[in-house]
């Protein structure tokens, strides 16, 4: 029997959680913040895009239409990142995550042989982060979705062990995602900030979990990076000249980089056929996934039509279509 195909990038918008933080202190600096990172150009574009996709964002039935026109079975349904709010107190940012997991929770229950969900976690308060997943989990979903980093922290910082630690302990999803870069107004024209930001922040997030030991401590982790991981797989070589090169970079990890790319598991939205077979290659068949980043135009609409112009094996087709994900599911 063929496995189902899973699409694991797919995101809901929750007004619920527009609504809470609305008026708050912090949001008014929050969205200036991101409209000199992106530029007034990308923020034109941005809402009428959303409100194209509006329905297929927030409406189950627009959704699993959607879905069947594309051939997908199961979608792993995350918030939109604009959610994080990373900016939030501790009250707020505990109010954020716990309506997010409960209204993404209640999404996916609409249609749960077809909707898998994630929850969030607060990376800006890293005490709350297990509560988060925790609670994520108790709502009967499969983990939560990060950002690349937190105002002031990196995804290396000790203070997160915990959370690592209660991840790799229930066989939680952690998918990274990120949310703007740190690039700033270098990146603030022809929507740059997207298109060599997310790449970059994959990168450097990743960096940070293979170089600071996260992984060597954590090898139970199951990671799931979104845009097939940036920059850094098709570049791993870079890192792994620096860690037998320097000391420097050696000094946190005890294997050379590339080797940990077989610790993560990576969507296949990188929108070209022959990066698609380099990640494949450079990761293993059995760490990539289908992804599509339901419905925004940073996606693909037809997901399966883009892994197969890849011309994989059929074994290989077939695990990144569905078989990995399947595998991913199951609690070990």
């Amino acid at each position: 029997m063929t496995p189902p195909t899973v699409d694991v990038h797919a995101h809901v918008l929750l007004h619920e959680v527009e609504a809470l933080v609305e008026g708050l202190p912090g949001l008014v600096d929050a969205r200036a913040l991101d409209a000199r990172r992106n530029g007034p150009a990308a923020l034109a574009v941005n809402g009428p895009m959303i409100s194209e996709r509006l329905l297929r964002l927030t409406d189950v039935a627009a959704r699993l239409a959607a879905m069947d026109a594309q051939g997908v079975d199961v979608q792993l349904v995350s918030p939109s990142p604009s959610h994080y709010h990373y900016w939030a107190d501790e009250e707020t940012a505990e109010k954020v995550y716990r309506l997010a997991n409960e209204a993404t929770a209640a999404h996916c229950s609409l249609a749960p042989d077809r909707l898998r969900g994630l929850g969030l976690a607060p990376l800006q308060h890293p005490e709350q982060a297990v509560g988060a997943l925790q609670h994520a989990l108790e709502q009967g979903m499969l983990g939560v979705e990060i950002s690349s980093h937190a105002p002031g922290r990196e995804l290396s910082d000790p203070a997160y062990e915990p959370f690592w630690s209660r991840a790799e302990d229930t066989g939680a999803i952690v998918f990274l995602h990120p949310f703007g870069c740190t690039l700033d107004e270098r990146l603030d024209h022809w929507y740059l900030s997207n298109t060599v930001g997310q790449p970059t922040e994959n990168a450097v997030a990743l960096s940070h979990l293979i170089f600071s030991g996260v992984l060597d401590r954590h090898p139970g982790l199951k990671i799931v990076v979104a845009h097939g991981g940036g920059y850094l797989p098709t570049h791993i070589g870079r890192s792994d000249h620096a860690w037998s090169a320097r000391s420097d970079a050696r000094a946190g990890c005890a294997h050379p980089p590339s080797s940990y790319l077989g610790r993560l598991y990576f969507d296949s939205l990188v929108h070209d056929p022959y990066v698609l077979r380099e990640l494949v290659r450079a990761a293993g068949a059995d760490r990539v996934l289908l992804g599509s980043d339901f419905p925004f135009d940073m996606g693909t609409e037809d997901p399966v039509g883009a892994l197969r112009a890849a011309h994989l094996s059929d074994a290989d087709f077939h695990a990144v279509r569905g078989g990995n994900a399947a595998a991913l599911f199951r609690k070990d």
